[in-house]
């Protein structure tokens, strides 16, 4: 990273160092992998380390697996050219293990699409739960001391009808006849052979299962209704609803998200699962209307079909009790801030 590189999430970056800041000695000289390091997650990961580590002069370094260097760089070229980041080309299935010590691991690759086809479902199965096993065999060998899997909320299945958060405790599932399932059910095997590996062979398990976010560096073209509605709004609206707008869901900012996540690689108790995401809860028919607000296109929201959803029976929205007591996380930043925010970042790259 040049000195003279003015970073546009700086006031995002700091806000996460101010909550984050006493965690990062032990990473001080020590050296961490991550997979899915140049996705949405593994983008905010790199930022968030590269400025924690410049700013606290830690000389920490991060080795980033990733099957394209190419396409990174021409996103994120500041990272590309930091001095404390390099990569590791190859498959989360198959890669080569790197030579040398990693005491942190971060697994974050993923394979899901909003738009899965059943014919791809066995494929986005495999990638999860074989990247997993593959990525704690290096493990093994790196002197591995915490690992933290970005696990999901997918692993609870469908949120139970008038249930306002779905906690950590409950152990409901995915259908597994279901091939939409392949995501949830794969994030549950990631999980047991993580908690398997951590016991015999002795290293933290950090389990995160994240919910829905949003933030710069988030994909506009994955079919979610965040990353639409503000497509729509940059194309000038109108603001389309895709059905009756009546599923709730709750968002959490990046920076928040990275705060949370830190948090529980640092100080997250091994094996116990965290919810990360945010508890508050909207409808995505007045997501839409936030959207255009930002966009000063206040009624202009096209809501495509009449009501046809009980929206007590479309809820994906976690409890974070346990992430709020154990570890004091919440949410800091609020949607319309965070879409604010996320707007002025695509335009800023534009």
């Amino acid at each position: 990273m040049t000195d003279n590189y003015e970073n546009p999430l700086k006031e995002d970056l700091e806000h996460i160092l101010s909550h984050t800041e006493g965690l990062w000695e032990e990473l001080r000289g020590k050296n961490i992998f991550i997979t899915g390091g140049t996705g949405f997650f593994g983008t905010w990961f790199l930022e968030s380390f590269a400025w924690a580590n410049r700013r606290l002069n830690l000389n920490a370094s991060i080795l980033v697996l990733t099957r394209d260097i190419n396409v990174f760089r021409k996103k994120a070229p500041h990272l590309a050219n930091d001095h404390s980041i390099s990569f590791h080309q190859g498959d989360v299935r198959s890669y080569e293990f790197p030579k040398g010590v990693f005491e942190y691991i971060i697994h974050a690759a993923a394979s899901f699409q909003s738009n899965m086809r059943e014919e791809d479902a066995l494929d986005v199965f495999d990638i999860i739960a074989d990247g997993t096993r593959h990525t704690l065999e290096f493990g093994k060998q790196c002197n591995l001391r915490k690992f933290l899997l970005i696990s999901s909320g997918a692993v609870y299945g469908k949120q139970k009808p008038n249930m306002k958060g779905i906690h950590e405790d409950c152990h409901q599932g995915p259908d597994p006849t279901d091939w939409h399932s392949a995501y949830g059910e794969g994030k549950r095997v990631a999980e047991l052979i993580t908690i398997l590996n951590a016991r015999k062979f002795n290293f933290e398990a950090k389990i995160a299962r994240c919910f829905t976010f949003l933030g710069p560096y988030q994909r506009l073209d994955g079919q979610w209704a965040i990353t639409d509605f503000i497509n729509d709004g940059l194309k000038g609206g109108p603001i389309v609803v895709k059905g009756d707008g009546m599923p709730c869901r709750s968002y959490l900012y990046a920076a928040d998200l990275m705060i949370f996540l830190w948090k529980i690689l640092f100080d997250g108790k091994s094996c116990l699962p965290y919810n990360v995401g945010s508890d508050v809860e909207t409808s995505i028919r007045i997501l839409a209307e936030i959207v255009a607000d930002s966009f000063k296109m206040e009624g202009n929201v096209v809501i495509s079909e009449k009501q046809v959803t009980d929206r007590d029976n479309n809820r994906y929205v976690p409890s974070i009790e346990r992430a709020n007591e154990g570890l004091n996380l919440r949410q800091y930043i609020d949607l319309k801030s965070a879409i604010k925010r996320t707007i002025e970042f695509i335009k800023l790259q534009n």
